[in-house]
């Protein structure tokens, strides 16, 4: 077999795993777009017939799902309070986590190691074991049925998985930086300003898109300390408002789905080479 023959095998195989990736990731969001304008009738009926094909419209798409979303439901309000809440969360997770993860990078030896792991450690405690204690504290705070609680509860898992990245991250950044920005008459404070914060933007941009992506998905801890309707996020209200019983109303579900992940995706995409360079730097030191 010739080498022109092996690399033109190589580039085939290369770009299959490419094409069966990048198939892998587009279907759950087409498999949301086509189920959310689906008819019911292609939907439920239209499955038990033959020659229904469900990957495609058997029928004229329809808005009646988008419609009961929109109309039926607070999904604008949902919407709002998690981006309020997100948004509060990641300020507070970044004011603590990036301080404590420069701090524990750059203190060396077994002492920083352990320190890290057991920051770590803190994030894999699953909230089914903590949110009896957390309602606890929740109740001495006063801030039963409010969004406060989310943002009381929610920095607990955000902070020790952000710190626990950002580690990693600074650990690639040189000391030899530093300690010229001090040589040139900056304080240590104003070296981390001017030095350490501008090269770890890809690190704090990584840690930004994690702790929110948390926070949007989290479940246990909203349908724990959230009552009312109008103050649940939206990982709380769409399951709560659109599954009623033994029915779902899956076009409506897959709506709120993909109107909710859409924007997420595109901040990936738009932020794709900070954010993968932020990711693999924190992984190759980490």
């Amino acid at each position: 077999m010739s080498k022109r023959m092996i690399r033109g095998l190589a580039w085939a195989g290369l770009y299959s795993g490419i094409t069966i990736f990048t198939v892998f990731a587009v279907f759950p969001f087409y498999w949301m777009l086509i189920t959310a304008f689906k008819q019911n009738r292609d939907l439920y009926v239209g499955a038990t017939q033959l020659g229904h094909v469900p990957w495609i419209f058997n029928d004229p798409p329809t808005l009646e799902h988008v419609r009961l979303l929109f109309q039926s439901t607070p999904y604008v309000t949902w919407l709002s309070n998690t981006v309020w809440v997100g948004a509060l969360v990641v300020l507070i997770t970044l004011v603590v986590a990036v301080p404590a993860a420069y701090s524990l990078a750059r203190l060396v030896g077994a002492w920083g190691e352990r320190l890290g792991i057991l920051v770590f450690l803190t994030y894999l405690v699953p909230p089914t074991l903590l949110f009896i204690p957390f309602s606890r504290v929740i109740s001495l705070l006063g801030l039963q049925n409010s969004q406060w609680a989310l943002v009381v509860v929610y920095p607990t898992f955000t902070i020790p998985f952000t710190t626990w990245l950002l580690m990693g991250f600074y650990r690639t950044i040189p000391r030899d930086l530093e300690e010229q920005a001090m040589i040139d008459g900056y304080s240590r404070l104003g070296g981390i300003v001017r030095v350490v914060l501008p090269l770890s933007v890809p690190g704090v941009l990584t840690a930004v898109i994690f702790a929110f992506t948390l926070v949007m998905q989290e479940f246990v801890y909203a349908l724990t300390f959230i009552s009312s309707v109008g103050r649940m996020t939206v990982s709380l209200g769409v399951p709560v408002a659109l599954v009623r019983g033994d029915v779902y109303y899956w076009g409506s579900l897959m709506a709120a789905a993909l109107f909710a992940s859409v924007p997420i995706a595109i901040v990936y995409n738009l932020f794709m080479d900070r954010f993968i360079g932020g990711l693999t730097a924190g992984a190759v030191k980490g």
